[in-house]
């Protein structure tokens, strides 16, 4: 019966959001859940099951710190020494910064470094070309100051790992973690990918049809630089292999206290629909009283979402292989899971009708270095001839509304010889209960997300996280 209603929902679900392939994984009761739906290719298509392999980008991070925690463990790594004892050769555009980042600062996103915009170069992709050229990537804060997601940290990240084991950063992992927690089905190398059955990505055209993702990882194959903070393929069955072993003792791999060390609160978060605050590398977030730890994955139109809780020793993982909408499908079948296994139940906060001169204040341009956020104000439309008046979650009742949108900066985009991920249209946001500074979005791909505002001494807006990640105001901007 478990079975049959997890494959119903998926199917459904996965026709409602328009997603070629997908496939979910439940661990309840100490039984594993599965159910797929669709296929690898829209052009090519294979179907979909519980080993076939998808890119799970992000949810990468986990086993960059879980491989830092062995490391930790055996005392070939200090979490709060710099990170110049093992990488003296880092330098940032902030000195001080250089000197006084810490290797916990990166598992915890606290470095204070941008997102990730560093090309290692066409000839070396390796990790020590990207860190090479960090002295090019900005900062965003103090180490320690806040927490801000960035790719760029964990790549660093990676690098450690390299510098200490005298090892690749890929074979590193491989030895230290995958190997001994038994996942053999779980990859860097695209040699070991194509030869497996894998999920192809797809992105909308121009008229809005889904079509194959070029490359098929968010980085060409050549660029091992961004490895360590997104480049591992895998599957629902491996993944949930995975969740399997941070539910247990460590055996294998590292003391139990260090496994647990890595889901008790670091830094905390605000106003994030990713968590309420960071551990070593997972998100935590409270669903219903309860406490899950997680991490999700956006690729090249592939979307992975792994969610773990661990006092009911259960986990599900949900892949997708379009966007912008398997993120959608994602959230929804983490949701699902939740609530028709365990009872727990999600509630979306709900926004605050429109309110002209908040919108008006934050209004501009928002950045960080590879994309631009512009929120503004769309104005009502014409009265309708029957003389009805329209309110949209966050609008007013006379149709003006916030919209937010958010994409690849265009002269990032237009120098690329890479396809990239469609950007995110104007979507109705609203503001939250409180101090005005929280919203959400209401419609679109990022249906759900939530953030906040940043003031300075002043009280003006100066930055807007989204996704856990802060846009600095761009100069000029209102």
């Amino acid at each position: 019966m478990k079975q049959e209603t997890l494959s119903d929902f998926v199917g459904t679900k996965a026709e409602e959001f328009g997603v070629p392939g997908v496939a979910v994984g439940v661990l309840i009761d100490g039984q594993e859940v599965y159910a797929s739906h669709g296929v690898t290719n829209a052009g090519n298509p294979q179907p979909v099951d519980e080993d076939t392999l998808f890119h799970v980008a992000s949810v990468t991070k986990t086993f960059t710190a879980t491989t830092l925690m062995r490391l930790a463990a055996e005392g070939k790594v200090d979490l709060d020494a710099p990170v110049r004892r093992y990488v003296p050769e880092l330098e940032l555009a902030d000195e001080a910064a250089a000197a006084q980042i810490t290797v916990m600062n990166l598992l915890n996103h606290t470095s204070g470094l941008d997102w990730n915009l560093i090309d290692g170069g066409e000839e070396d992709g390796s990790l020590a070309a990207f860190v090479a050229k960090m002295s090019e990537l900005g900062t965003i804060a103090a180490p320690g100051a806040r927490a801000s997601y960035s790719q760029a940290a964990y790549n660093l990240a990676g690098r450690v790992i390299e510098k200490v084991t005298g090892l690749a950063f890929e074979k590193a992992v491989a030895t230290l973690v995958l190997e001994p927690a038994g996942l053999t089905n779980t990859f860097f190398d695209l040699d070991e990918v194509m030869i497996r059955r894998f999920a192809v990505g797809h992105t909308p055209d121009a008229n809005g049809e889904l079509r194959p993702a070029r490359p098929w990882r968010a980085n060409p194959f050549a660029a091992r630089g961004n490895n360590p903070g997104g480049g591992i393929a895998s599957s629902a069955s491996d993944l949930l292999r995975w969740a399997r072993f941070h539910l247990g003792t460590g055996d294998g791999v590292l003391p139990t206290e260090a496994l647990h060390r890595m889901r008790e609160q670091t830094v905390a978060l605000r106003g994030s629909t990713l968590g309420d605050g960071f551990g070593i590398c997972w998100f935590l977030r409270d669903v219903d009283g309860v406490r899950t730890i997680g991490h999700g994955g956006s690729g090249q139109g592939q979307f992975a979402e792994l969610l773990i809780v661990p006092e009911r020793n259960f986990a599900v993982v949900s892949l997708a292989n379009a966007g912008p909408d398997g993120y959608l499908f994602n959230q929804s079948a983490t949701r699902w899971a939740l609530a028709h296994y365990l009872g727990l139940t999600e509630h979306d906060p709900e926004p605050l009708p429109y309110d002209e001169a908040r919108a008006r204040e934050v209004t501009g341009r928002y950045e960080i270095d590879a994309m631009n956020l512009d929120i503004a104000v769309a104005e009502p439309a014409a009265e309708p001839v029957d003389g009805s008046v329209a309110r949209s979650a966050g609008g007013s009742a006379g149709g003006a509304r916030l919209t937010l949108a958010v994409g690849i900066k265009p002269e990032i985009r237009e120098a690329s010889d890479a396809e990239m991920p469609a950007d995110y249209p104007a979507a109705t946001m609203g503001f939250l209960p409180g101090d005005g500074d929280e919203y959400v979005i209401t419609e679109g791909g990022l249906k759900g997300q939530r953030g906040f505002f940043t003031r300075d001494d002043k009280g003006t807006v100066v930055g807007v996280d989204l996704a856990g990640r802060l846009f600095g105001r761009a100069p000029g901007a209102s």
